[in-house]
């Protein structure tokens, strides 16, 4: 298994003490405890439900974590990774997307029928998704929440007139039950056009004859807004931030809406890597790379004695850094580098070392893409 030498001798041994081979990445046991308890703070604070987005680690361990500290229940993108949740033991699941997936609905519709406390939502935004979810629902319907969007945006109904056509059609259905709004702010980039979004969810909401309506939101970049504008809304508001987990030292460090409101979230992953080679001043090659760290929204970020300095290129398995020239690092030298964007790190894992703030190995964390 990548990364690990001697499982058994990992728990309670250094990470550097033999049991891991390098590169390897690790997850700080207090960034993560402080993360998952602040943002149950923050939606607990706000009368929001925190339905975490899991498809960020896919972890039975972190799941049960954030469960642990009041989420409702997880988010996912496919009924396939719904299915890996119900085998962790999850009940409430909302799958925030399209669903067209035959044998995903069949399976999913199945666990319904099986598990009368289990809960199921997903995202509709076209009549053609609400014919398929009623063809293939069981004998307890599929619940709907019609999504709204924006243009340019990802997916979602454009207009008022077009939301509330999939809305009767999820009322009209058999097999179906329509149950509120959805819609997703994270590639919106103003906090202007966030709170006009909120406020076309608001309004949709209103137009729909639901009792007890949900409206689900939330990325991890505007929950801020999210919080103060839907405070008085009379619909149950669920929240799916999911990459608030184990945060980062790139994109979300940039974006977090503690920026803004004060308080933090904690960087909680970091990627151990050798110096392979200081070929010239200053450029130094690490060994970490596409395999090992994310790369699509941004390079992994030097820390340690390479602080300061840049991933100008990420190979297969090679990191190219220009850096000082009086930069005090050497082949072999052992350095670490922050990540951004953990919604494409934890994947590329099956094992993380879970570490305390001396590098000691407390736990393992498993990874179920």
């Amino acid at each position: 298994m990548k990364g690990i030498v001697d499982l058994d001798a990992a728990v309670g041994s250094s990470l550097f003490g033999g049991a891991f081979t390098f590169p390897v990445m690790a997850a700080r046991r207090s960034a993560l405890r402080h993360n998952i308890d602040t943002l149950a703070a923050f939606a607990r604070d706000h009368g929001m439900l925190l339905v975490p987005h899991a498809k960020t680690t896919m972890s039975p361990e972190l799941v049960a974590a954030q469960q642990e500290a009041g989420a409702w229940g997880f988010t996912v993108a496919t009924p396939s990774q719904a299915l890996i949740l119900r085998s962790f033991g999850v009940q409430r699941i909302l799958i925030a997307n399209q669903v067209f997936d035959p044998a995903g609905l069949d399976a999913l519709a199945a666990h319904l029928a099986e598990d009368p406390e289990s809960e199921l939502l997903c995202f509709a935004d076209s009549v053609a998704g609400i014919e398929t979810l009623s063809e293939h629902a069981g004998p307890r319907p599929f619940r709907v929440l019609v999504e709204l969007g924006h243009t340019g945006g990802r997916a979602g109904c454009r207009t008022l007139a077009d939301l509330l056509e999939v809305a009767a059609a999820a009322q009209a259905a058999p097999g179906v039950e329509l149950a509120g709004v959805a819609g997703y702010e994270g590639t919106l980039d103003t906090a202007d056009e966030v709170r006009a979004f909120l406020h076309r969810l608001l309004e949709a909401l209103e137009h729909l004859r639901v009792a007890r309506p949900i409206l689900s939101v939330g990325g991890s970049q505007w929950f801020d807004l999210v919080g103060r504008e839907l405070a008085a809304c009379q619909a149950t508001v669920m929240l799916r931030s999911g990459a608030y987990i184990s945060h980062d030292d790139g994109i979300y460090r940039e974006r977090t809406p503690y920026n803004r409101i004060g308080g933090e979230l904690r960087p909680a992953l970091e990627v151990w890597a050798h110096v392979l080679s200081v070929p010239e001043p200053g450029l130094v090659v690490a060994g970490l790379g596409k395999r090992d760290a994310p790369y699509d929204e941004g390079m992994p970020i030097p820390r340690g004695p390479l602080a300061g300095a840049e991933v100008v290129k990420l190979y297969d398995q090679h990191a190219v850094l220009r850096v000082a020239p009086e930069t005090p690092v050497r082949p072999g030298d052992l350095v670490p580098f922050g990540i951004s964007h953990p919604c494409t790190a934890f994947d590329k894992w099956r094992v993380i070392p879970v570490v305390d703030d001396d590098h000691v190995v407390v736990d393992l964390i498993h990874t179920c893409f």
